[in-house]
């Protein structure tokens, strides 16, 4: 894939700033609060999107709001470290609703973290045992389940531009 794109100016910072805080404003509202005209701000916008700086824009949703109130934090073993069975694992666990997060990850005995979003305990035994652990090649599955989260946060912060 080419990673390459046009160098991020203060500017093009500004409106990434404020787009993480409120994707939902018009391209007027926006282009208002960085201090720019519409349409050169709708350009930029544009490019931003076309060059994969900005991948998605999606409204956050309270997950108690919809009766889905645990969150469990899980770390999956594989029994082989195989391109195919990465593969599949990947490919299945992408199907499963529950699922809101998945990492490959190195420096602990788990290949994947997951985060999964469920009603209650039940609907999570259900999950885990009646998909998760049926998935080809889980050789091991350790459960943390949140008490309080304590930060959530989908904004990330760019390194300031040098122009």
């Amino acid at each position: 894939m080419n990673q390459s794109h046009s160098p991020l100016d203060r500017m093009d910072h500004r409106i990434l700033q404020v787009l993480q805080e409120d994707a939902g404003l018009s391209n007027l509202e926006l282009a208002e609060r960085v201090g720019l005209s519409a349409t050169p701000c709708a350009r930029r916008v544009k490019r931003l999107i076309s060059e994969r700086v900005i991948t998605h824009q999606v409204a956050m949703v309270d997950p108690k709001k919809l009766g889905l109130n645990l969150t469990a934090h899980i770390s999956v073993t594989m029994d082989r470290h195989t391109p195919d069975r990465f593969t599949l694992f990947e490919q299945m666990i992408s199907e499963l609703p529950e699922v809101v997060d998945c990492c490959v990850v190195t420096g602990q005995s788990a290949d994947y973290l997951l985060k999964a979003v469920v009603r209650d305990m039940a609907h999570y035994e259900q999950f885990l045992l009646g998909k998760l652990t049926r998935i080809e090649g889980v050789s091991g599955v350790h459960s943390s389940f949140e008490l309080r989260r304590v930060v959530t946060r989908t904004a990330v912060s760019a390194p300031a531009a040098d122009r």
